[in-house]
């Protein structure tokens, strides 16, 4: 089955206020963050990088960050897409309606190649997080300008957060500034997770306790056990970090260590 990779367009951070949860591999915490499917293909998107500029950066800029044309970093149809199947449609057809013209004379190898280029620009601006030094260890210095940070945050954060609310003493639990930025990069939702389930006789919201590929249960607020077979309802789960999936392909290096500089100082 496939994941759904989607990115909604808002602009929040959420932390995992919690205890400090176990040190993950890097890369493992930012592609279970990020839904990512399986690793970019690096010779084929190697391949697809001429053929993208010579096609697609007119439009799209230079590493697909969005030009006259849409970002696709945060396209759903690029984090969908996991074989060049869907962007390879896209590509040869075009979409007439948004003003994409078709490239028919493009192989099914050709943008496949187009496609692994352009899931490697996603894998790369996730990865930015590790921020490792030339030792390979992640740097714990301050290094951003903390002002720019604050102004950073209320720009984009503060419609979700509060440093004198949720976020308040957040330099005081995260104090390394390595620790910190990884909060910022790859944000964990801890605790129970909320979902609504609708079905024939109703709507019912509660803490998920069970969905597999036969049953799902909640458990509502006044404590009921509600189950259902898996087929006959719908079950919507609010995504508590689709806001930080957003931000990825928005904010630039600096950014992210102006907020570390900021957010360390929240005592």
């Amino acid at each position: 089955m496939k994941q759904l990779r989607i990115w909604a367009a808002i602009s929040c951070l959420a932390f995992t206020v919690a205890g400090q949860e176990p040190q993950a591999n890097p890369a493992a915490r930012t592609r279970e963050f990020l839904g990512l499917g399986p690793v970019p293909d690096a010779a084929a998107a190697k391949l697809g990088e001429p053929l993208y500029a010579a096609n697609c950066a007119a439009c799209h800029g230079k590493e697909a960050r969005g030009a006259q044309g849409p970002n696709l970093l945060r396209s759903p149809l690029v984090l969908h897409d996991e074989k060049g199947e869907e962007i390879g449609q896209v590509i040869q057809k075009g979409r007439a309606e948004a003003g994409m013209p078709a490239f028919p004379g493009l192989s099914d190898t050709q943008t496949y190649d187009i496609a692994e280029f352009l899931h490697m620009q996603v894998e790369l601006a996730a990865n930015r997080g590790t921020y490792r030094d030339t030792y390979g260890n992640l740097r714990n210095q301050v290094s951003g300008d903390a002002d720019k940070g604050k102004a950073f945050f209320g720009a984009n954060c503060a419609g979700c957060h509060s440093v004198s609310g949720d976020l308040a003493g957040i330099g005081k639990r995260y104090p390394q500034a390595s620790v910190m930025l990884s909060k910022i990069a790859w944000p964990v939702s801890n605790g129970p997770q909320q979902a609504t389930v609708i079905a024939r006789n109703g709507s019912f919201t509660g803490i998920l306790l069970k969905r597999d590929d036969f049953d799902v249960a909640i458990r509502d607020s006044q404590g009921g056990y509600h189950e259902w077979p898996r087929g006959e309802v719908k079950v919507e789960i609010p995504d508590k970090l689709a806001g930080h999936r957003a931000l990825l392909g928005k904010y630039s290096d600096a950014d992210l260590h102006n907020l570390t500089a900021y957010l360390v100082n929240v005592k």
